[in-house]
């Protein structure tokens, strides 16, 4: 790669870091301009078309990155679950908010921006939730608790956690924002816990259903 090369490239980079960096600081990504971002980084307005043709575009981007990271966490969170049965669920569930906090934006930008003000962005990442819904529902096809479900109950379990997942991620970034140190940890303490019980009264659920319609004919 030629240093003209990398240099854009690390143009590029910082435009789609910038945006994050709003969007973590409470900006919605519909409110940023494109001579704002392009502001961020020292670059002139007419340089951000040398990378990207509008904002919406430099948004699906973002997608695509923070997508390929929630789906990297819980890819090894999976693998973990299945390789190494022994490990509780306290554990796994402290290896997810160590990932959390590892790329707390990437969180943020999907989840806040699921429900945001531009459409195409919108688009892309419920078509990128449903591709880790299913490749939760594919995991627990493979997991021994989990592999005698019928396949809508095992379904509905994947969307299950998928939503949990991003609750307990948004919650334990909020919690970091306390300026309270101590209460902080404290806070952090119970969110694992009550993580763990929800988890507990999933599966203990899971194990004693009858799997009966809710609705007979």
């Amino acid at each position: 790669m030629s240093i003209r090369d990398a240099r854009k490239q690390q143009s590029h980079q910082a435009l789609l870091d910038a945006v994050l960096q709003l969007c973590t600081a409470g900006r919605s990504f519909s409110s940023l301009s494109l001579r704002e971002v392009a502001r961020e980084v020292g670059l002139a307005p007419t340089a951000f078309y040398r990378h990207f043709p509008d904002m919406e575009h430099l948004g699906l981007e973002l997608v695509d990155q923070a997508a390929l990271h929630l789906k990297k966490v819980l890819y090894q969170l999976s693998a973990a679950a299945l390789q190494q049965p022994q490990h509780t669920v306290e554990h796994t569930l402290q290896l997810f908010f160590q990932a959390v906090d590892a790329y707390p934006p990437a969180w943020i930008f999907i989840i806040a921006e699921r429900w945001g003000g531009c459409a195409l962005v919108r688009q892309a990442i419920e078509r990128e939730i449903n591709f880790l819904i299913e490749d939760c529902i594919y995991n627990l096809k493979q997991h021994a608790a989990t592999q005698a479900l019928p396949c809508k109950e095992r379904e509905a379990l994947g969307h299950l956690l998928i939503q949990l997942a991003q609750n307990w991620a948004m919650s334990w970034i909020h919690l970091a924002q306390y300026t309270d140190i101590v209460e902080a940890q404290q806070q952090r303490l119970i969110l694992l816990e009550q993580s763990q019980t929800q988890l507990h009264l999933l599966f203990c659920g899971i194990s004693h259903s009858t799997r009966q319609p809710i609705i007979s004919a």
